[in-house]
């Protein structure tokens, strides 16, 4: 495989690492903010994850 799928597949696996750490850790905690996010109009999480991609881009740019 290239650079880029080695690249891609690395954070890939960084995410899920991540993103498993709070219901390993703190299940409960997990469970409120879901509830919480549950909650939000369509309008919220739409502009939440934009900000989320804008964020993420511009520090990929930084450590790229």
């Amino acid at each position: 495989m290239g650079i880029i799928w080695n690249d891609l597949l690395a954070a890939l696996a960084l995410l899920l690492v991540i993103e498993g750490m709070v219901p390993f850790l703190n299940p409960q905690s997990l469970r409120r903010m879901l509830a919480m996010v549950s909650q939000l109009d369509d309008r919220t999480l739409r502009i939440t994850g934009l900000v989320s991609m804008i964020v993420g881009v511009v520090l990929l740019t930084i450590v790229r």
